[in-house]
């Protein structure tokens, strides 16, 4: 087929796509050449994604219904692309059809775009400030700490993903949205399956709704008497003035942003802890270090490996590569995260031994930067040197290669973690 042949196909696909509605909803695959910045060997990167980093750190993945698919892996690339409020869009809706067109919105901040992003995270805002999650502190605290009593009653061989990891978020995700002990169990068992896109769009979209309904309900729950977390205090604030749809949607993103992504960094970065006798003896030993660890294992680890993909409004140029309107731009967090041209330092192995630290984009950039962001920081500072105080023998109870890692998912992990407590 010649070149001109071949333009006037995909402008007719792209047309007849545009007529018809592009509806990622209801893809039940995903072709494997598109799931590479997702595929890892144990906690790193496949190398591949470092090698298109070097080739090309913006490169043109695939195509999908006469659009190109671009991926960005590198630092600055990533950067910019995060922080360009003028080339691109979040707004997933007229991809995702019936799934987008139920009362105007899928997925809370994630996928908006001003004026109604800026509407929607300023009700979130105050509630992520310092002086906010300060009275969060002792609550996480007490959580790890009951978890690791109820661990050291099952012992010697616990699940550390199930008994620790999961559970430590998740009781913090519920107090800080201040669900009741009651509707805890049937938000838990919702799980991970929203960020798995092995079985397509129909699966992830499916998890993604069935979470958001729950939590409209419990929005509704609070309307006439609210409690004292942060649903509670956003109907306080403002009353009639967000709907339950809306706030159902940023307590989803809560959730999305805050659990699932925690709950992994904390066993991953556990395990590598296990392995790292000179970082965890200083971490048992000084309070100052958790600091410095936390912030290596988030750039290390960066368990969210995409961004949400962008939508370019305008043709524009990207570092050399020519972008068309309705092209997709997907950011690789984790390759952004090694990208050697940041720092002269080994980016490929983990090291908060380091004089400087290094920065990251593992949680995201610019005005869709994670709100939560130090709440995260603040479970991993209090998570890791707990757990290694009370267990300073802690080691794996399996042979790594056992380990079942999520190869598809936007949110890397571990379905399991058996570990032997002590001795």
């Amino acid at each position: 087929m010649t070149t001109d042949l071949l333009t006037r196909v995909a402008q007719r696909t792209l047309l007849r796509s545009q007529k018809d509605g592009i509806d990622l909803s209801k893809l039940t695959f995903v072709p494997n050449r598109w799931l590479m910045p997702l595929r890892r060997v144990g906690v790193d990167p496949v190398p591949q994604l470092g090698r298109v980093r070097a080739e090309a750190p913006v490169k043109r993945l695939a195509g999908l219904f006469g659009m190109n698919i671009w991926l960005v892996s590198g630092y600055a690339e990533a950067q910019a692309v995060l922080a360009d409020r003028t080339s691109y869009s979040n707004d997933i809706r007229p991809f995702v059809g019936e799934v987008g067109a139920a009362d105007g919105d899928i997925g809370g901040l994630g996928f908006t775009d001003p004026p109604e992003h800026t509407r929607l995270r300023k009700l979130l805002t105050p509630e992520f400030t310092m002086r906010r999650l300060s009275r969060l502190t002792p609550k996480i605290d007490e959580i790890i700490e009951h978890q690791l009593d109820l661990m050291e009653q099952k012992g010697p061989e616990v699940d550390l993903m199930a008994d620790f990891a999961f559970a430590v978020p998740f009781l913090v995700i519920c107090e800080l949205l201040g669900l009741p002990d009651e509707s805890r169990e049937e938000f838990f068992a919702l799980g991970s399956a929203r960020f798995d896109v092995s079985g397509g769009g129909a699966a992830s979209f499916g998890a993604i709704s069935e979470s958001r309904t729950f939590l409209m309900n419990a929005t509704k729950a609070q309307r006439d008497a609210p409690g004292d977390g942060l649903i509670g205090k956003i109907i306080e604030e403002v009353g009639d003035g967000i709907s339950d749809y809306d706030l159902g949607g940023l307590a989803d993103g809560v959730f999305t942003g805050g659990h699932e992504t925690t709950a992994s960094t904390i066993a991953l970065g556990a395990m590598i802890l296990m392995n790292d006798p000179d970082a965890r003896d200083r971490l048992i030993a000084d309070d100052s270090f958790a600091d410095p660890v936390v912030e290596e294992m988030l750039r290390y680890l960066t368990v969210v490996q995409i961004a949400f993909p962008r939508f370019a409004k305008v043709d524009h140029d990207l570092f050399g590569k020519r972008i068309t309107a309705g092209d997709v731009v997907v950011c690789s967090l984790s390759g952004a995260n090694r990208d050697h041209r940041t720092a002269d330092a080994d980016l490929e192995r983990f090291n908060p031994h380091r004089d400087w630290p290094v920065s990251h984009v593992a949680f995201g950039y610019g005005f869709h930067r994670c709100v939560g962001a130090e709440l995260a920081r603040m479970e991993l500072r209090s998570a890791y040197p707990r757990l290694f105080r009370r267990f300073p023998d802690i080691t794996l109870a399996c042979d790594p290669r056992e380990l079942a890692f999520r190869q598809r998912s936007i949110v890397y992990g571990v379905e399991k973690m058996p570990v032997r407590l002590y001795g």
